[in-house]
């Protein structure tokens, strides 16, 4: 076991794959949460940037997964719809991964859990924001933020939800979208973190190994998910979104 997985030992890796599962339920019920279950729950027994690497490559699977259910006809149409977001997003996601070997674990704790937490609650509170429809300055807006976070963390998705719950949009539209936006990104991040050092040789084989189990729990919240109506769906998203945000905020106090 130590010459695929040399920086963990078998308990860890086992630790690692319930993990796996759960962030995959949570993701196949909301249509997102996957990276930050994964970072929040991996970065309990080990450090932040090997977690960041281990939740890679199963964004990466999931995410085309979730983009595709729909057809390859209504992913296209959603990467032209939202192409100023992805384009941004990209860039910035680029810029700011290579920020990562400098920055202190609690901090980019931090930096994921504030601004997660903050959207939650008010979403919840019954403050409601709304766009009534999509501009290139609003959609440049949300990339650049999606973007920055996702390249200093792995996780872009709660600006995007944010977005997209500012334009009303569909539960079945929602899934399809941040699978796409998500997808998208998660190449760039593959790359980025190949550039910065994230992904290499010693974590390749981790990440690769969190593909099954978070597939295993992705079949089954997607069953759930098709079960649920709107109201609940949103609720839902926004409860899993405050649970991971107050655990990565105790993180990033206590360590």
């Amino acid at each position: 076991m130590e010459t695929f997985f040399p920086l963990m030992s078998l308990s860890e890796l086992a630790l690692a794959a319930a993990v796996g599962i759960l962030a995959g339920f949570i993701k196949g019920v909301v249509g997102f949460g996957m990276p930050l279950i994964f970072i929040s729950g991996l970065t309990v027994f080990m450090p932040p940037e090997l977690a960041l690497a281990g939740l890679i490559v199963p964004t990466l699977a999931t995410n085309a997964q979730q983009a595709l259910r729909q057809g390859v006809r209504a992913a296209l149409e959603s990467v032209r719809a939202f192409r100023v977001f992805l384009m941004v997003g990209g860039v910035a996601m680029v810029l700011c991964a290579q920020l990562v070997p400098l920055l202190p674990d609690r901090l980019m704790l931090a930096v994921i859990g504030v601004p997660v937490t903050f959207f939650a609650v008010l979403q919840l509170s019954g403050y409601s924001f709304r766009l009534s429809r999509r501009t290139p300055r609003s959609e440049a807006a949300a990339g650049i933020v999606a973007g920055s976070m996702g390249g200093l963390s792995g996780n872009w998705g709660a600006p995007t939800v944010a977005y997209l719950t500012a334009l009303d949009t569909q539960k079945h539209d929602q899934m399809r979208i941040q699978g796409v936006i998500y997808g998208l990104g998660a190449v760039v991040l593959v790359l980025a973190h190949t550039t910065s050092g994230v992904l290499r040789a010693e974590t390749i084989g981790f990440s690769v190994a969190m593909v099954p189990t978070a597939f295993m729990g992705m079949w089954v919240g997607m069953a759930v998910m098709d079960r649920i109506d709107q109201a609940a769906f949103r609720r839902a998203t926004l409860f899993v979104l405050i649970a991971v945000g107050l655990n990565l905020i105790r993180r990033a106090v206590v360590g």
